[in-house]
């Protein structure tokens, strides 16, 4: 592979929406997004003054409650009235939230990042961490004395005030256990240990299992960047799932005999499992075997594979392959917002699906890194027909645009 590939240049850092990884930065109280991880990445909170000054909600309030209405939405509604936690799950319709009159009441909408192009550009600033750790940005809105109730996450948080303000209390709390009869995951026994009032554009890094409580002052808006963080568990068998399903366990891989006894004895107690078959079906699961490169490809396909939630768009009118050519020549091409792109040295993953990496395909990790492609890019391509008919491919699909913004 060529260094270009496996080494993107801070042009190209920079590019993709976040800054440079030895690049000072507001975003990060000044530190460098190497200095960051190193110091405070799952180690400890850091509170950011001013982390996007003049910061503006990425979606209005009318259009968030739109939003919350559609059925390709995650969105949960979480009340506190009279002293009482209520948890209701979306679509809601018009007349189904509470007057923005009324206190303590949440909205939360998952993923708006997939419905907005302006979430999608706040997300990437966070790119330096990798794609295949970043998950969404959650947006809450809340009336005043809204929240959620103290609690904790299991993955990296960076809590970021867009409008309003908002009082956080955090403590690094060893009681994790849970309020009975809650139908939300709420502390028992909170105590915090810090506290502060985020203004907009303020942030508060949160690394795993940091007990956290935020209280809207006023009405308010706050957007939440969220990374995955899968269980054990979920990749070990998740793994075994895409060995099976790619044929690794399956026909030559472990043999194509039957299972066959032609020792066993007859029984008096039938219902007894036999220790002979227990002993072979262990063998012949001990005889599983994978490569490292089996696993990158797991990680490839899972990693990039869309939320049960999202729909492709593919355009209302679809270009030919010569006049996409044309227009792709003049304003260049952009990664749609749901598209997930990853690779590695020997292939490259677009929505869960994997490819062998070309080693002259420079093009394809710069896609990834960047989400877009200029013009004048495109137009050194334009000469190798099997790439811009691919990428034809993916702009019917929807998986690509046609300039840098609509």
């Amino acid at each position: 592979m060529r260094k270009s590939q496996a080494e993107p240049s801070a042009d190209a850092s920079a590019a993709c929406g976040a800054p440079p990884p030895d690049m000072p930065t507001p975003l990060l109280g000044g530190l460098t997004p190497a200095q960051f991880m190193r110091r405070y990445w799952q180690k400890k909170p850091l509170l950011i003054r001013q982390a996007i000054p003049d910061v503006v909600p990425p979606i209005s309030r009318d259009a968030l409650f739109a939003l919350a209405a559609d059925f390709d939405t995650e969105s949960r509604l979480i009340t506190h009235f009279r002293n009482k936690w209520q948890l209701a799950h979306g679509p809601f319709d018009d007349g189904a939230l509470p007057p923005v009159t009324r206190r303590a009441w949440t909205l939360l909408v998952q993923g708006l990042d997939l419905h907005d192009d302006a979430a999608r550009a706040l997300l990437d600033r966070f790119r330096f961490v990798p794609d295949a750790r970043l998950d969404d940005l959650m947006i809450s809105y809340a009336t005043d004395g809204g929240g959620v109730g103290p609690h904790f996450d299991s993955y990296d948080v960076f809590l970021l005030q867009v409008h309003g303000k908002r009082r956080w209390r955090i403590g690094a709390q060893r009681d994790l256990s849970l309020k009975p009869g809650v139908p939300l995951k709420i502390l028992e026994h909170f105590e915090p240990t810090d506290e502060w009032v985020l203004e907009p554009g303020d942030m508060l890094y949160l690394p795993p299992h940091i007990a956290h409580d935020g209280i809207a002052d006023g009405e308010c808006m706050t957007c939440s960047i969220g990374f995955r963080a899968p269980a054990a568990g979920e990749l070990g068998a998740q793994f075994l799932y895409h060995l099976a399903e790619r044929g690794n366990l399956r026909d030559g891989a472990l043999g194509d005999d039957l299972y066959r006894d032609p020792k066993q004895p007859a029984v008096a107690a039938p219902a007894e499992l036999p220790p002979a078959m227990v002993e072979r079906v262990a063998a012949i699961v001990g005889e599983i075997a994978w490569r490292k490169r089996d696993v990158a490809a797991f990680l490839g396909c899972y990693l990039s594979e869309p939320k049960p939630n999202v729909v492709f768009e593919p355009p209302a009118r679809a270009l030919s392959a010569q006049a996409f050519a044309a227009q792709a020549a003049k304003r260049g091409l952009r990664l749609d917002r749901r598209a997930a792109l990853l690779y590695n040295a020997r292939s490259y993953f677009i929505n869960g699906e994997e490819n062998v990496l070309d080693r002259t395909a420079d093009w394809l990790p710069d896609l990834a890194n960047r989400r877009r492609m200029e013009a004048k890019r495109f137009v050194t391509l334009s000469g190798a027909p099997s790439v811009t008919a691919l990428l034809h491919e993916w702009y019917c699909a929807g998986w690509i645009r046609v300039g840098d913004r609509d």
